[in-house]
């Protein structure tokens, strides 16, 4: 599996300009990549600014998706701001080449930049196939809590977690730390993007997106870069890894509780 990952500035609230933007980055790859890793909110920054930015999953950052997975012949995630039924979400979409969409809503919501009070939080993960590989992906925040990324105890394991992120500097060093710690406790490849520079908050980002293998090694971490990434992952790799150590098939057994049910 080819992995890519886009780390790079984003134009504040500004989608046309982004997906303009990420578009010519994204051109060289056609043919040279199997899945792309975009930033969360990839066409806004880290917006709360919801009611004039929202966009329908018929709307142009979803068409455009589909337009760029089609052109590339890849998989490619991202997330946006969605307004659905009079809600908003932070969601996150999987686009294949032959038009299907997997969608995934952010399940926790940072209540220190009042993504709560904005958006309605996701109940589902989301674990979908492409090219032989399992991939979940997650969004930013959703980074802190291991009982959510955790390997499913009723279906077979993923083989690559994948966070979308806005992940400040300051706490550069949490992200550092859990990105391999995730892939150490799932026994999986974890892969994260985030941003550089800073955002219309004031918010300075330093990237460090980068992709562990299932020890917990680095194959790149990447601190202040801007660019277009792409690293080979190996499921073969996966699998003898897994059968030496098969430490998966002692894990506690347990279900995810969903949350109260919402009104329209």
């Amino acid at each position: 599996m080819r992995l890519t990952i886009v780390q790079t500035d984003l134009i504040w609230e500004a989608p046309d300009d982004n997906r303009a933007r990420l578009g010519r980055l994204l051109a060289p790859l056609t043919g040279q990549t199997d899945l792309v890793a975009l930033p969360e909110m990839f066409t806004t920054g880290f917006s709360m600014n919801a009611t004039a930015l929202a966009e329908p999953m018929d709307g142009p950052t979803v068409r455009w998706l589909q337009h760029q997975a089609a052109q590339l012949n890849a998989a490619v995630v991202g997330s946006f701001i969605c307004r659905e039924k009079e809600r908003f979400y932070n969601r996150l979409i999987a686009a294949l080449p032959d038009g299907v969409l997997h969608g995934y809503d952010k399940r926790h919501l940072f209540g220190l930049g009042r993504e709560d009070q904005t958006y309605t939080a996701g109940k589902q993960r989301l674990i979908f196939e492409w090219k032989g590989w399992r991939i979940c992906p997650l969004i930013c925040y959703d980074l802190r809590f291991p009982v959510w990324s955790r390997q499913p105890s009723d279906a077979p394991p993923y083989d690559l977690l994948l966070y979308v992120a806005n992940w400040p500097a300051r706490r550069a060093q949490h992200w550092r730390t859990l990105l391999p710690a995730r892939a150490v406790e799932n026994q999986c490849y974890a892969a994260a993007v985030n941003i550089v520079g800073t955002d219309g908050n004031g918010l300075e980002y330093q990237g460090d997106s980068g992709v562990w293998d299932f020890g917990g090694q680095a194959f790149c971490l990447l601190t202040h870069q801007k660019g277009v990434f792409t690293v080979e992952l190996c499921r073969e790799a996966l699998r003898q890894y897994r059968q030496q150590l098969p430490f998966l098939q002692d894990a506690d057994r347990f279900f995810l509780e969903e949350g109260p049910e919402e009104s329209a």
